[in-house]
């Protein structure tokens, strides 16, 4: 966790779906007053969404100041962004399309100010792939959007916890049309990210890797499917041929029933479920999703936008605050990591107490 410190980096924190339990967990998270120290938080809302779940809620104490621009920020409260002034009619829990809007809304908000330096990075709250589709957003999810907003070639959705790093190799696609993405370029890629992001994001000098099979059994040597044997075993033998310490393929049941991963600094799965449902069940702490890959720093809870349980008062804000940690430890690791490549001595110096 990072420490107190007075050069505060400014976060921008999106409220995601109005209509989800985003704001609760927003509020809930800076109605502990110690998160100010650590950093200054911009909520990309609006006065009157964080009013509507503040009454709510019967929090009376969570105070914010509103700003329309960065000259009235203030360091010692938080601040609400006032991304739309318009009636908006709340419905806690009902997916429909005004949900959807404002999420897009204060999402392109945030990344306009990401843009021009106004926050350091930046925390979402759930949004819901259905109902934020527009001609804007033609997405199936955050990590996609944020790619193209930020000219990034590729990025990697990347689960952390304490206890394990589980990327995506194929992330919100069908089942049925996963096969058509296990290649080579395309598990070379995700590594190549991963090792980079493992050095640069979390101070891991010489990361390992582990990779998963597709198949059961990984295969079980061609019985059961030859990707393994085809694909992702040369692209492993590639990878460690370029200076990526990569292993496998590994069975996925076995990997994750033998506590596999604890020998590892990240693991790369095929697809969403092979590598979020271990991650969900085995992840100690709070498990966080992180954006690799970016120029900016991005996290998010590892939850959606749980309608069920939107306006109860109910929700828990545990992973949502690991968010806001991981975005300060990163951009932290990212400033000393910056600092020792610009000064060889200076590294070899920590190097050597």
């Amino acid at each position: 966790m990072s420490t107190p410190n007075m050069n505060k980096p400014v976060i921008g924190i999106t409220v995601g779906d109005i209509n989800s339990i985003g704001a609760e967990i927003i509020i809930k998270t800076f109605l502990d007053n110690r998160m100010m120290e650590f950093c200054t938080p911009v909520i990309f809302a609006s006065n009157k969404t964080i009013n509507f779940y503040r009454k709510l809620m019967n929090e009376n104490n969570f105070n914010y100041q509103s700003i329309k621009d960065f000259t009235r920020l203030n360091h010692k409260q938080v601040n609400v962004y006032n991304c739309w002034e318009e009636e908006v009619q709340i419905t806690p829990g009902v997916l429909n399309e005004v949900g959807g809007k404002y999420a897009a809304r204060a999402l392109e908000v945030a990344i306009q100010c990401l843009k021009d330096g106004y926050i350091a990075g930046l925390v979402t709250a759930p949004i819901h792939k259905n109902n934020i589709q527009s001609e804007k957003f033609n997405y199936t999810g955050h990590t996609p959007y944020l790619r193209d907003a930020f000219g990034a070639k590729d990025v990697l959705m990347f689960m952390t916890a304490d206890n394990m790093r589980v990327g995506l190799l194929t992330e919100h696609v069908p089942i049925a049309e996963v096969p058509k993405y296990i290649t080579k370029e395309n598990i070379l890629a995700k590594l190549a990210m991963m090792k980079d992001s493992l050095i640069k994001d979390f101070g891991i000098d010489k990361p390992r890797i582990a990779v998963l099979g597709l198949n059961p059994h990984a295969g079980d040597d061609g019985l059961i499917g030859m990707e393994e044997i085809n694909v992702i075993a040369p692209a492993i033998k590639q990878a460690n041929n370029s200076g990526i310490l990569a292993f496998g393929p590994y069975s996925a049941d076995a990997f994750f029933a033998r506590e596999m991963y604890a020998q590892f600094d990240g693991v790369l799965a095929m697809y969403h479920d092979q590598g979020l449902i271990p991650f969900k069940s085995l992840a100690s702490g709070e498990g966080i999703n992180y954006t690799a890959g970016l120029s900016i720093v991005r996290t998010s809870p590892d939850h959606g936008t749980a309608f069920d349980i939107a306006g109860k008062n109910i929700a828990d804000p545990g992973s949502f605050r690991q968010a806001i940690f991981t975005c300060l430890d990163i951009l932290e690791q990212r400033e000393r990591y910056a600092d020792n490549t610009r000064n060889p001595l200076k590294k070899m110096e920590l190097a050597s107490e």
